[in-house]
């Protein structure tokens, strides 16, 4: 029975143009009515080479709705071609084109066999969400642009490295940079596709690489399965984006031991990297542990990345309990049972609930009903800015939709992270003493 979402944390699968806008110098081209892109680009940080609204559609209507719109595709990427300066030029398909039946691939496939940089994916808005979408981006480039012949040797210690939603997650960027940091601190090398100074030179890499490592509870995990399949390159999933020094150093060791990287060196890092974040921790104990204006149990409502990250740093590191966690993103079914296991993997023995529920309206409702024996830490998007009001509670703000802070390049990822993360939700206890 169809169901009326209220507060929905995550787009249609044609939210997939921010993932190629995320790769340098790679165009959108939209084969689908207009205002579906209007809709989809909005956030902050997506200007740049091309503008989040500049990109070529072919804002189909009734015309082509009645007689097929496939002729004015081919159009719209001749033009593209001829006036844009793009390395690939990714055709996305929304929803009334593919229920009119176009056959945008074919239409491709002939700029394809004329030698044109010109990929597809199939992204109706009614197939999936832009979580699916981004698969689906990352398959036509694995399918389509890249060549299995064109492998070349393994490069040693070269890892493709797949986390964060582009864009869509305010800290992506700053994620995948902490994570190469990190690499780079046990001598891996992270090959990245998103971001600066990245690009199709990124994407040519992949098949090098020795391994690919997919740091999320989901996403990501069947790009790396069919990297497997089609180059043979093995892959981790470690599905807890590390936040803190134990989920860093757990990281850390799973990540060495994968590569068959020598264990005292990983070692070495890890006391180094520990010996400085509790330093910080110990000069600042008495904030976290004194304040007494804080409530020891907490939720996050965020896309499952987040909320099971913080979950686990907030009680590994913390000794914070959580209440119920929401992961709002529509995960799918298959995914669901291993992520309510990694809620219940947790230190001292302490497991947490999670709804996998995508209604903010519901989701906030039993916010308010739970008892937090005190000032609760919330931890979610603007969406539950009222509901942290109404219960007199500490908010942060760190998920989409992300409406009253700005996030750069900043990240919550390794023992930095942690810090930074503490930084934002004790400045925000603090504040009740003011």
């Amino acid at each position: 029975m169809a169901r009326t979402l209220d507060q929905v944390r995550y787009k249609c699968a044609l939210g997939a143009l921010q993932t190629v806008q995320a790769i340098e110098r790679v165009l959108p081209v939209l084969h689908a009515g207009p205002g579906c892109a209007d809709k989809l680009t909005a956030g902050n940080g997506t200007s740049g080479h091309f503008a989040p609204r500049i990109f070529p559609c072919t804002n189909i209507a009734e015309t082509e709705i009645v007689f097929g719109g496939e002729q004015r595709l081919r159009e719209v990427v001749e033009n593209a071609l001829r006036v844009i300066d793009a390395d690939l030029y990714v055709v996305l398909t929304g929803c009334s084109s593919e229920i009119i039946g176009d056959d945008a691939g074919e239409v491709v496939r002939g700029f394809r066999t004329a030698g044109q940089p010109v990929i597809h994916a199939s992204t109706a808005g009614f197939k999936g969400s832009n979580y699916q979408g981004y698969e689906w981006v990352l398959e036509a480039l694995f399918t389509q642009y890249l060549s299995e012949a064109a492998a070349g040797e393994t490069e040693k210690g070269l890892v493709n490295v797949f986390a964060s939603l582009p864009f869509h997650d305010p800290f992506w960027e700053g994620n995948l940079t902490a994570l190469e940091g990190l690499l780079a601190d046990v001598g891996l090398t992270a090959n990245i596709i998103f971001g600066y100074g990245r690009g199709l030179k990124h994407v040519d890499r992949i098949p090098r690489a020795q391994c690919n490592l997919v740091v999320n509870p989901w996403l990501g995990l069947s790009s790396a399965q069919l990297l497997e399949e089609r180059f043979g390159t093995p892959y981790l999933h470690y599905p807890n984006l590390p936040v803190g020094a134990c989920e860093t150093s757990k990281f850390l060791r799973a990540v060495g031991a994968f590569a068959g990287l020598p264990s005292g060196a990983v070692e070495r890092v890890v006391a180094e990297k520990e010996n400085q974040y509790y330093h910080y921790i110990e000069r600042y104990a008495d904030i976290f542990l004194e304040n007494r204006i804080m409530s020891k149990r907490f939720t996050v409502a965020a896309d499952t990345q987040y909320a099971l990250a913080l979950t686990r740093f907030l009680v590994n590191d913390m000794g914070l309990f959580p209440q119920r966690q929401y992961a709002m993103e529509d995960v799918p079914e298959k995914y669901r049972a291993d992520i309510e296991g990694y809620f219940r993997d947790m230190n001292y023995d302490i497991k947490a609930e999670v709804s996998f529920e995508t209604d903010g309206y519901l989701v906030q409702n039993e916010i308010r009903e739970a008892d937090y024996h005190g000032y609760p830490l919330i931890i979610g998007s603007a969406w539950e800015k009222k509901v942290a009001r109404d219960t007199n509670a500490h908010f942060l703000s760190i998920a989409w939709p992300l409406n009253e802070r700005l996030v750069i390049n900043s990240s919550y990822v390794g023992y930095e992270g942690g810090l930074k993360f503490l930084e934002d939700v004790y400045s925000v206890v603090l504040t009740r003493f003011t």
